[in-house]
């Protein structure tokens, strides 16, 4: 609840601070006195929004700061915590207004923005008037209502999980129908891939090696063709053992006639028949262990040359064309596998859509029995606020194909103000008064499920007096017995029976220069003249302070 309101240089505000208390707090004063201005400041310090004509007069800057001591598992302290704020002790709200238009916010001295500000003020007070219902706008918190009557809160956060599960099973099939789909078209190329890479069979380290191989090849196909060209020398076409046969036979004819000069030469000619004898085998020899193979070099360059256009091809380096082969033997059978899982999506997506439509089902169920129960309540809490011949009910509007996370219904509060009259939305048929009348009937019956811990109602009893005030009053009472309540009225039914009674009132400050609004808390005497007033204006009179004793006697 709310503990203190503090308000620095706000309009006709110079300094002020309230401490408030459990129960129903009234503030009253008269038109003119600043009772809105007292409201504004606390909905500036809430996340409202800001104005610099919102700072009094002459001042750079204004403030308000307001105090609350909410439990500790209270949404407002997790808002809080969210931002890393620490929220052991109160949470304070601090707003400073510029007199340029800038703000700042704060909890508990620490920066934060005005929509962190705004949330947990959302969380901490309810403000309602003929002009702010706020808790009635919205249907999609009249859903929350409902929900929050019939104590339905962990059926819908059931039916939320139910909801969050299905839509992940849908991602997860949808995801895997794009795989799936991809992998398909791909399919005819990693298959021909597959193949071609399968008949290739390429091995960890055979560019290398054939290379190496090749370059060796290379070098002995040079050798073997020098070795060759040595042999076709020394005994081909050209070879020189013929004509030195020739010679050594025509000298061998001559020796008996000049033996002494043709022995030495026939023997010289004999040594190099014997020598180039001796290089053909050589020769023959080397050959045979050159075994080079032409066919052999072929065959090497063609592996060599097919696992380069291949590594071309995929764009890899050969070393990586095995990897490959086995990368694209997995994506097939990803595709296969996929298949399967697809299948197994599609069996989880259908299981958690069922256990959604099932959660809505049970939920949808429990709502109208809720809103049959809220409806009874509410129009039993109406003939009293002079509604009797109005009607509350809940309106509910299936809509299974547009199922989410908040169910299958759509919720919204109808009236009908006059019998024979066409119910409708309640912001839209109600009156202002009526509008009012219906939402404290409504607050009433849902003080402890779906309501803030501190409600403040602005001139709700406006343009209601005798009975229907007095029963303003009532229904005002019994809801500060569950929540914290501030009321700014002119009803005197309504002030007296308050707990505690707060005066607001506007005189002159600096020697007459200037208006300003300061607020005084009544106690007995002083709280039966301003109810006496407001039973008969400006001037007292002993009948208005007896029946304002009445009325203070009356509701205690």
């Amino acid at each position: 609840m709310l503990v203190q309101l503090a308000i620095r240089d706000i309009v006709l505000i110079d300094r002020l601070e309230l401490d408030f208390g459990a129960g129903m707090t009234v503030l009253t004063g008269e038109t003119g006195a600043g009772k809105s201005i007292l409201l504004d400041a606390f909905s500036l310090a809430l996340g409202g929004r800001g104005d610099g004509a919102l700072v009094r007069a002459g001042q750079p800057q204004g403030q308000v700061t307001a105090v609350f001591d909410p439990p500790l598992d209270h949404p407002a302290r997790q808002i809080a915590a969210e931002q890393e704020i620490l929220v052991d002790g109160d949470l304070i709200l601090r707003r400073v207004q510029l007199a340029d238009g800038r703000s700042r916010a704060y909890v508990n001295d620490q920066p934060v923005s005005v929509q962190v500000l705004r949330a947990i003020g959302r969380e901490m007070v309810e403000i309602h008037g003929q002009h702010d219902d706020r808790a009635l706008a919205d249907p999609a918190l009249h859903r929350t209502l409902v929900d929050a009557f019939g104590g339905l809160e962990p059926l819908a956060e059931s039916t939320r999980s139910a909801h969050i599960q299905w839509r992940h099973a849908e991602r997860l099939l949808q995801d895997e129908q794009q795989k799936i789909e991809l992998a398909r078209k791909e399919a005819d190329y990693l298959n021909h891939s597959f193949d071609e890479l399968s008949k290739l069979r390429p091995e960890p380290g055979e560019e290398e090696r054939l290379a190496g191989e090749r370059i060796a090849m290379q070098q002995a196909e040079k050798v073997f063709g020098e070795l060759r060209d040595a042999q076709d020398t020394v005994s081909g076409d050209g070879s020189p053992l013929a004509q030195l046969s020739g010679v050594l036979r025509r000298l061998d004819r001559r020796q008996p006639q000049a033996p002494t000069l043709i022995d030495p030469c026939l023997q010289a000619l004999d040594a190099a028949l014997n020598a180039l004898d001796h290089a053909q085998q050589v020769l023959d020899q080397a050959l045979r262990d050159a075994r080079f193979d032409p066919r052999e070099l072929e065959r090497v360059e063609e592996r060599l040359f097919a696992l380069r256009a291949a590594a071309r091809k995929y764009g890899a380096p050969v070393e990586s064309l095995s990897a490959l082969a086995q990368k694209i033997a997995d994506d097939l059978a990803a595709l296969d596998a996929g298949e399967n899982r697809l299948k197994q999506l599609e069996v989880e997506r259908e299981a958690t859509q069922a256990a959604f439509r099932t959660c809505c089902a049970a939920l949808s169920k429990a709502r109208k029995k809720a809103a049959a129960e809220l409806d009874k309540a509410v129009n039993a809490e109406l003939p009293p606020l002079k509604l009797a011949d109005a009607k509350f009910s809940t309106e509910i509007t299936l809509d299974e194909a547009g199922a989410n996370a908040d169910g299958s219904e759509r919720i919204e509060f109808w009236v009908q103000t006059n019998p024979g009259a066409r119910p409708g939305p309640m912001m839209k048929v109600a009156s202002g008064g009526e509008l009012s009348r219906f939402m404290l009937a409504l607050k009433v019956v849902l003080a402890d499920r779906g309501s803030a811990p501190t409600l403040v109602f602005d001139e709700i009893d406006s343009g209601a007096g005798g009975a229907v005030a007095d029963a303003i009053g009532q229904r005002l009472a019994r809801l500060a017995e569950r929540v914290q309540v501030l009321t700014v009225t002119h009803a005197p039914q309504v002030a007296a029976r308050a707990e505690t009674h707060l005066r607001i009132s506007k005189h002159l400050a600096d020697k007459g220069a200037r208006a300003a609004t300061s607020v005084a808390p009544l106690e007995d005497r002083h709280r039966l003249e301003e109810i006496a007033r407001m039973l008969s204006g400006a001037k007292i009179t002993d009948e208005a302070r007896a029946a304002a004793a009445r009325l203070m006697d009356g509701s205690e």
